[in-house]
């Protein structure tokens, strides 16, 4: 494996997982000054901005280097404004009840319920007719038990952020998968571009119609919302996108989902949160669950890296063609 691929499929889903890991310290913070749907307009539109201006750097980068060659194929453009409302979506839906359930519950709890995607992909993934293996549901069913020790309190009440973290990690099940369809379509830094500017006009809708958003807030929260939006949303969703182009989605999934681990080593470093042996407890049982899930327990070995089938976005980049000019 060349040391680009291999630093694109391991190293980049491992910073985004620490990146989105260590936001939810951010996240909480915000909680304070501003309500969900101003916090995730105000991220996005900072992530629209950060990634539009990569995409316009690439493309122009490209441009120089293939000429007329580096053009996208026909019907890209109709392509990239499907992903970017598929995903935009998604990516909104996930990210307001994350926000809204990170008022009620701590990063920790938060991070490790949201890293439930982990085991709720492979089980979406038989709507898409692909088989799921015995080994998948003793993981759900041990996640379940991990749920219950972490979210269950003294009479069966769960606590309403928990429910909200769950509901969220619902939705990033149908963002991963909806990357895993799209990446094979539309250039990764574009479709990043596109699903922010979508999901930045659908939370300000939400901010306007539900909220009442203050420049005064908004001000008192600047540094978490930059951070997110720059880092969390603009770097590590782009990463993640990159790093899914061509991967195994078992592997990047996986590490994908340290972002609980660093969730909580963030949460008890800076907030000074704690949870007691009980809550301990569940998180050590859903990290297990989702490693366990994607154990390729029957096949031995993991399953290989998909080929890249860029061809349908920038068919110069594939035809072995010579750039335009050299640098």
């Amino acid at each position: 494996m060349q040391k680009t691929t291999f630093i694109r499929q391991n190293v980049f889903p491992i910073l985004a997982a620490f990146i989105w890991g260590t936001a939810f310290v951010a996240q909480s913070v915000s909680t304070e000054f501003v309500q969900p749907f101003t916090f995730n307009a105000a991220r996005f539109f900072v992530a629209f901005v950060f990634t539009l201006g990569l995409a316009v750097l690439f493309r122009a980068r490209r441009k120089r280097d293939f000429g007329e060659q580096a053009k996208p194929r026909p019907h890209y453009r109709r392509e990239l404004l499907l992903s970017g409302l598929c995903c935009g979506a998604a990516l909104t839906l996930g990210n307001n009840l994350q926000q809204k359930g990170l008022e009620t519950t701590t990063s920790g709890k938060a991070g490790f319920i949201t890293a439930l995607y982990i085991v709720i992909v492979p089980i979406l993934g038989i709507f898409l007719k692909k088989r799921v293996g015995k080994e998948v549901w003793a993981s759900v069913a041990l996640a379940v038990v991990g749920l219950y020790f972490l979210c269950i309190r003294e009479g069966f009440a769960i606590a309403e952020g928990d429910f909200f973290m769950f509901l969220c990690s619902l939705c990033f099940s149908a963002h991963i998968l909806m990357i895993d369809h799209f990446t094979e379509k539309v250039d990764g830094v574009e479709l990043s571009c596109a699903q922010f500017l979508v999901a930045a006009v659908f939370s300000a809708v939400g901010m306007l119609a539900a909220e009442q958003p203050s420049w005064e807030a908004l001000q008192a929260c600047v540094w978490p919302i930059l951070y997110v939006g720059v880092f969390s949303s603009g770097v590590a969703y782009t990463l993640q996108i990159l790093a899914q182009r061509d991967s195994n989605p078992t592997v990047v999934s996986l590490l994908l989902s340290l972002e609980a681990v660093f969730a909580v080593l963030a949460g008890a470093l800076l907030l000074g949160d704690r949870m007691n042996g009980r809550e301990y407890f569940g998180c050590g049982l859903m990290l297990t669950a989702v490693i366990l899930a994607q154990i390729p327990w029957g096949a031995g070995k993991a399953l290989p890296a998909r080929e890249p089938d860029r061809s349908a976005v920038f068919p110069a980049e594939e035809s072995g063609q010579t750039p335009a000019r050299e640098d």
